[in-house]
């Protein structure tokens, strides 16, 4: 089954914030659309395309913003898709403010938030909504959960062979 994940960002400098997203998604099979789009400078722009991707075969989207950080909860606001806003480290608080954004969002127009600049948890969590539907996404995301147990498992064996060198006579 194809999914598309529409990913907006407020600007382009936003771009190597959302590289690791666009590589996850990649990676589990889910085609994606990357566009820029400011909810306060293109606010007609964001309208369309929240009101427009359900139509396109969008399933989630995820919108990355930093300072204000309205553009996920804009885009939420125009659709009954599920959006997931990647806060962006920048500005006088380093994100905190993105954070707080986007997750006080008002009843009704909930937007899940991952971390600050936590783009491949986005990525992560809009397959998990997908693969509700996709035995076969579900299966990619089993694997992908095993590599990482198998990654603490190297790094554990890693550390053991360390310390009985460095450690013990």
């Amino acid at each position: 089954m194809a999914h598309t994940v529409l990913v907006v960002m407020g600007s382009d400098s936003d771009f190597p914030v959302l590289e690791p997203c666009l590589k996850t998604l990649t990676e589990f099979g889910i085609d994606w659309e990357a566009v820029v789009c400011s909810a306060h400078r293109s606010p007609e722009r964001a309208a369309c395309l929240a009101r427009e991707a359900e139509g396109k075969g969008v399933g989630v989207i995820i919108a990355a913003a930093g300072l204000a950080a309205h553009l996920p909860g804009v885009l939420a606001s125009m659709t009954v898709l599920p959006v997931i806003g990647i806060p962006v480290k920048s500005g006088a608080l380093d994100g905190m403010d993105a954070l707080l954004s986007i997750v006080q969002m008002p009843p009704g127009v909930p937007v899940a938030a991952v971390a600050i600049d936590g783009a491949v948890n986005a990525a992560v969590l809009a397959a998990q909504v997908l693969s509700a539907g996709d035995p076969a996404l579900r299966d990619r995301l089993r694997a992908y959960k095993e590599d990482l147990v198998r990654s603490v498992d190297l790094r554990d064996a890693r550390l053991r062979k360390k310390i009985a060198g460095e450690v013990r006579p």
